[in-house]
């Protein structure tokens, strides 16, 4: 196996002018790196991480750890931390959960402190948050990049937060603005569950249209295509007169689109439907979907800087409260699900 000395030979030079032109480190000439570069490639070496690790006593990973990886956000969010990573030369090691099993807590304990120098958590889904106190307090730092309560912070815990009770309260506006006085809702999660606060946002714009959010008008279902399409289809043949919808997250939107379709109704024209999250493929859907955007890219890139700032804290035993990191504040994009009512509106339900 080929190491930095042989190439070092080859180049002519020491074995840390390769390192220090390798990691973008140190004072290289130009003519100097050139000729390095130029044996790297004719030598076909690379980097041994496991022994970069051990000489610098830090491990060349970070750990993430995903929901579930079919939902577009996932792969988005994780474009964006990777590219993070890299900056700081560091890669990616990801762990899609699935929302079943132990959660998660098995590949933790698996990467934490050998595997991995830090574990980014994009939704802690499953996982409790004593269980990632629990591995915090075996020495590995952890963040959860995608945090949905700013005024509760996860206890002990470092996180980046946006605002989703204003996301919620958003959309909602959004449609109330349009003129809509009967609007459903349908929450991809369960009652007083990881979408509560966007939730609570719905509720709040209802209640100052002086419009109420009926129980009879909401359906709780699961974070996919297929549990929306079921919600919707469920709360519109027993809600018939609903003009509009708020959607809790775009994929199950996704599904709604489709459901009312499915029912022979139109979008816009009979029911409006909003969301929340702005993944790729809501610009993509027919018609497209009016979401409100929340700063994915953002948290991501929060996320891999709040743990790195962690890690070197803990390399210099500096101890603090858990960092809680806020983000921009979400903001709507309005496309073409959403519209004024068509069918005749009666006065406010208070």
């Amino acid at each position: 196996m080929l190491t930095i000395k042989d190439v070092a030979e080859l180049a002519g030079v020491t074995p840390m002018t390769v390192s220090n032109v390798l990691r973008e480190r140190g004072r290289v000439g130009e003519a100097t790196r050139q000729k390095v570069l130029r044996a790297v490639e004719a030598s076909g070496y690379r980097p041994n991480l496991t022994a970069r690790a051990l000489v610098e006593r830090r491990a060349p990973t970070l750990a993430l750890l995903l929901g579930c990886i079919t939902n577009p956000f996932y792969p988005q969010f994780t474009l964006k931390a990777t590219h993070a990573a890299r900056r700081h030369e560091r890669h990616l090691l990801v762990c899609n959960t699935d929302y079943e099993g132990d959660g998660g807590i098995g590949f933790l304990a698996e990467v934490a402190g050998s595997l991995s120098d830090g574990i980014l958590v994009a939704n802690n889904g499953a996982l409790s948050i004593e269980d990632l106190q629990t591995v915090q307090q075996g020495g590995t730092p952890v963040v959860i990049s995608v945090w949905e309560f700013p005024d509760a912070p996860p206890p002990g815990i470092a996180c980046v937060t946006f605002d989703s009770t204003a996301a919620g309260r958003i959309a909602t506006e959004h449609l109330t603005a349009l003129g809509h006085q009967r609007i459903g809702a349908v929450v991809a999660s369960e009652k007083g569950g990881i979408h509560n606060g966007r939730y609570d946002g719905y509720r709040s714009a209802m209640r100052a249209a002086h419009l109420r959010a009926l129980q009879a008008d909401v359906r709780f279902c699961s974070d996919d295509y297929q549990s929306g399409y079921d919600a919707a289809t469920a709360l519109l043949t027993a809600r018939p007169d609903l003009t509009a919808l708020f959607v809790s997250n775009d994929l199950p939107a996704l599904g709604v689109l489709n459901a009312v379709w499915a029912l022979g109704l139109r979008v816009p024209e009979d029911v409006s439907v909003v969301s929340i999250t702005d993944i790729e493929q809501a610009s993509q859907s027919r018609p497209a979907l009016t979401t409100v955007s929340i700063p994915t890219t953002e948290m991501a890139e929060q996320g891999v800087n709040l743990l790195l700032q962690l890690i070197e804290e803990r390399a210099g035993e500096q101890a603090g409260a858990a960092p809680v990191v806020h983000t921009s504040a979400p903001t709507l994009v309005t496309r073409a699900s959403t519209a004024p009512p068509r069918r005749q509106e009666p006065t406010s339900r208070t």
